[in-house]
């Protein structure tokens, strides 16, 4: 059990970093056209896109793993885990400020990860 929950809170780790050097990555993109200039500039030199393309592959990689050699019943709802990450990110990467309603979504969310795990 300890070793699915430790799977999936990195799995869901690569997938909020994924998202959020996606974000990044959109930031710099010029307004988009359908063209091959719009497309190396945008996407074939975007750092931040390769990144999270990475990020992205290495969490559908490890969430295979998890799916072929854990309980689904356990893991999926693990997976609630990205969303903690990513209100995290909100502060402290993105500086936005986060409502009380949605810490207190944040900490169901660990409180229902902790009793799945249970």
């Amino acid at each position: 059990m300890v070793r699915t929950v430790l799977f999936t809170i990195v799995q869901c780790f690569l997938l909020a970093s994924g998202q959020i050097f996606f974000k990044f990555a959109v930031e710099k993109f010029t307004k988009f056209q359908f063209s091959w200039e719009f497309f190396v500039n945008n996407v074939m030199t975007n750092w931040w896109l390769i990144i999270s393309g990475i990020c992205m592959t290495l969490s559908i990689v490890l969430w295979g793993y998890i799916l072929k050699h854990f309980e689904f019943s356990v893991a999926y709802p693990i997976t609630a885990f990205a969303y903690v990450f990513g209100v995290l990110a909100a502060v402290y990467i993105f500086h936005e400020t986060v409502p009380v309603t949605r810490w207190i979504g944040v900490a169901l969310i660990v409180l229902g990860a902790f009793f799945i795990a249970k």
